[in-house]
């Protein structure tokens, strides 16, 4: 089945944009869409404590103890912990809003980050996630912009909650397994994303919803879109 309208990834939290293969999310009401490939969990990685993922793509997720979660409910909880940071950021912070695209999922995909000031950055792959792209995005604007500390802002919780929430303090630990004990996906791109953040010490996160009419937030879909239309032209 191919997506007729934009909409948000139940799975992933990233887009889906028209002409994607897209799955329901869930059984019976319908709970909204997914990615072909997104898993009906939160994300591609079973990282939220009590939440197992399934790539089957189950109506409930099994946590220890206690009832089963769906995957609407899940999906809100994520979001509420996606909250804006509570602390102020660094002083003399630049925002920079970032975001990923991907047609297929797998499929050709694009990144993209952008300032206000006007600097901005996109670029893409021939075969990749929409997940990958998000993670890249902010490794890409992580890299490039290290003249003052960094505020990244992405509608993406599988970014913004991995720093909120440490989840990559408990992948290093393990080895780069994640809480199923099973290899962390886009271990390629979190691992220097991480260094990186660590290292200079100066970069917090903040999660914004999608299409809310934040205008940079806006920009910098239409620049992971494009790129990733142009990924599909070089195949």
């Amino acid at each position: 089945m191919r997506a007729k309208y934009a909409t948000e990834c139940e799975a992933c939290g990233g887009r889906i944009h028209p002409g994607e293969e897209i799955n329901a999310a869930g059984k019976g009401p319908r709970t909204g869409w997914k990615h072909v490939g997104c898993q009906a969990a939160l994300f591609d990685d079973p990282s939220v404590p009590g939440v197992v993922a399934d790539r089957a793509g189950p109506t409930s997720l099994p946590r220890t103890g206690g009832a089963p979660t769906t995957v609407a409910g899940s999906r809100a909880k994520a979001q509420r912990r996606a909250r804006p940071l509570a602390e102020p950021p660094p002083p003399g912070a630049t925002a920079v809003y970032t975001d990923g695209s991907c047609s297929g999922n797998p499929g050709p995909g694009g990144w993209a980050w952008a300032v206000a000031d006007g600097r901005q950055a996109s670029g893409g792959a021939n075969s990749t996630t929409n997940q990958r792209m998000e993670v890249q995005a902010a490794l890409e604007a992580v890299r490039a912009l290290d003249d003052s500390p960094l505020v990244v802002v992405s509608d993406s919780t599988y970014v913004v909650n991995c720093f909120r929430d440490g989840w990559w303090r408990g992948w290093r630990t393990r080895g780069w397994r994640n809480s199923a004990k099973q290899p962390v996906a886009n271990r390629d791109l979190w691992e220097p994303l991480v260094d990186l953040v660590e290292r200079r010490g100066d970069v917090t996160f903040r999660w914004v919803k999608g299409h809310s009419g934040d205008p940079m937030n806006d920009l910098v879909d239409l620049l992971a879109v494009q790129a990733t239309a142009a990924q599909g032209r070089a195949r």
